[in-house]
């Protein structure tokens, strides 16, 4: 099968805004106890958290980190999270039906994200909460000294402020399921009030006003609509959250979910634009896909765990080999819609769907999702390139024209490095790939990196996992154009060096 790549130099589609690389640790499951938080851990620090662990995060280049939920939020006082810590209380985690006690909160996890070497993106309670305690802990996080919020922080040790410049306006709060939930009008209202306050508390924040929580709620449209209208002239980006799986078993059309999610983040950027209109404004509301991933394997088996223990283990899926090439497929879909989306957040980081594993008391590893993400991360950043794919497609019982190459051109102009980053979606044919990159000298291949040639349902199920990328093979140049060969079904990274 032949396909081709072409574009041009300096033909800029977006600058990529670091932040899509972004991930999620939220209060569930064993992502903070048991995940990065373990004290009797012997890879553990003075403060309990891993030092494995950290080394695994800081290698993904993750600029951004979504906390402390996702559904925990909605029930969630900060004010627990503070303080002398064995002075903190024990509660019951209504969301995930769990006991939290509080033994990691704000200053230790901020800690713990500076040597990652990650900012946060702090949520604020909309669900049991609301204005009042959003603006005490803006002030507590952000204010320098003098007031009784900003003095509370530096009683507890932290002389400067944490400086916590983006902020998420609750979460999921369309949904039924959250503690807290309300319709469009009521959470727009306070979602509206909630952002004025904690603006005229530090006029430098940016929020993230709720979308709706998946592409499917019946609310859909109508939400985002609403919310809007409300929080237009107060907000930054509007959220969306959206998982994919592969319940039936059925490889093509699992490749091409990441049409839907390209369907999604266009369908939501009209609304957007519509209201803009609609008001006359000249501000542009930018998205902030802060919680995508897969998420299918475990759908079940977790209603058999015991509830009300601490860390219970929910949400573990053991990823898969296909699963890694959707994670390609995704992050690729991301990139592509660069121009709005401008946070995106892997959810989550580790344990709890996530591309880091660990054991209790034992060791961490890297699930098959861990590379394609780590690649795109470190190596995608600078300009989306404008470029035209010619391939042949398929149709699926979900999408028509599905086309078998699915691909992005990446100028990183700092490295002088073209980086092409593509899936095959062919189960059996591979494709011998051209690029036409006018206007480009290359120089040299400095990488062709490849995940493919494995069982569709094999995995990484410890430390030394086979599931990897290796060496792509010959990639040949001849002055503005490149060939390669894609192997069947296969994740794939080339970085051709330019002048």
């Amino acid at each position: 099968m032949k396909a081709k790549i072409l574009t041009n130099k300096g033909d800029l589609f977006s600058s990529i805004d670091n932040r899509i690389y972004g991930s999620f640790i939220e209060h569930m499951g064993r992502a903070v106890y048991g995940g990065i938080y373990e004290p009797n851990n012997h890879m553990s620090d003075s403060y309990g958290f891993r030092e494995d662990v950290k080394e695994l995060v800081k290698a993904l280049q993750v600029p951004i980190i979504r906390y402390p939920g996702g559904n925990f939020l909605s029930g969630y006082n900060w004010e627990d999270g503070i303080g002398p810590v064995e002075e903190r209380p024990t509660r019951l985690d209504l969301a995930w039906q769990t006991i939290e006690t509080n033994e990691v909160g704000l200053h230790e996890f901020l800690n713990w994200s500076n040597q990652v070497q990650s900012e946060v993106m702090m949520g604020v309670n909309l669900g049991t909460r609301g204005i009042d305690a959003a603006r005490n802990l803006v002030e507590y996080c952000n204010f320098s000294n003098g007031t009784y919020y900003s003095d509370l922080r530096r009683a507890h040790g932290k002389k400067t402020p944490f400086g916590i410049k983006t902020w998420c306006l609750g979460n999921e709060m369309d949904g039924p399921w959250q503690i807290g939930a309300k319709t469009a009008e009521e959470y727009g209202r306070l979602a509206c009030e909630a952002a004025k306050v904690m603006k005229l508390v530090d006029e430098s924040i940016e929020l993230v006003v709720c979308g709706s929580s998946i592409s499917t709620m019946p609310t859909f449209g109508s939400w985002e609509q609403t919310v809007l209208e409300h929080t237009y002239e107060h907000v930054d980006y509007l959220s969306l959250h959206m998982y994919y799986g592969n319940s039936d078993n059925e490889i093509e059309n699992y490749l091409a979910k990441s049409l839907d999610m390209d369907r999604f983040i266009k369908g939501v950027v009209a609304i957007c634009d519509s209201i803009q209109a609609k008001k006359r404004s000249t501000k542009q509301i930018n998205l902030s896909f802060d919680e995508w991933n897969i998420w299918y394997h475990t759908l079940e088996s977790d209603n058999k765990i015991k509830k009300w223990q601490k860390a219970r283990p929910l949400l573990e899926d053991v990823y898969n080999f296909e699963d890694a090439l959707v994670i390609g497929c995704l992050l690729i879909t991301l990139l592509k819609n660069s121009n709005r989306v401008k946070i995106a957040c892997l959810a989550q980081l580790v344990n709890v769907i996530a591309p880091i594993v660990t054991e209790d008391g034992g060791d961490c590893w890297k699930q098959t999702t861990y590379y394609p993400f780590q690649q795109v991360s470190a190596y995608g950043r600078g300009h989306v390139l404008v470029s035209k794919t010619e391939s042949q497609t398929y149709h699926t019982k979900e999408f028509k024209g599905v086309p078998y190459l699915e691909n992005v051109l990446v100028d990183n102009c700092e490295r002088k490095e073209l980086i092409i980053f593509a899936v095959n979606r062919s189960v059996d044919e591979a494709i011998d790939l051209a690029l036409d990159l006018d206007g480009y000298t290359l120089t040299d291949v400095k990488e062709f990196s490849s995940l493919y040639g494995f069982d569709l349902k094999q995995t990484n199920t410890g430390k030394q996992g086979d599931v990897r990328p290796r060496d792509g093979g010959a990639v040949d140049l001849f002055e503005e154009k490149a060939f390669a060969k894609l192997q069947p079904l296969s994740w794939n990274m080339i970085r051709i060096g330019y002048n």
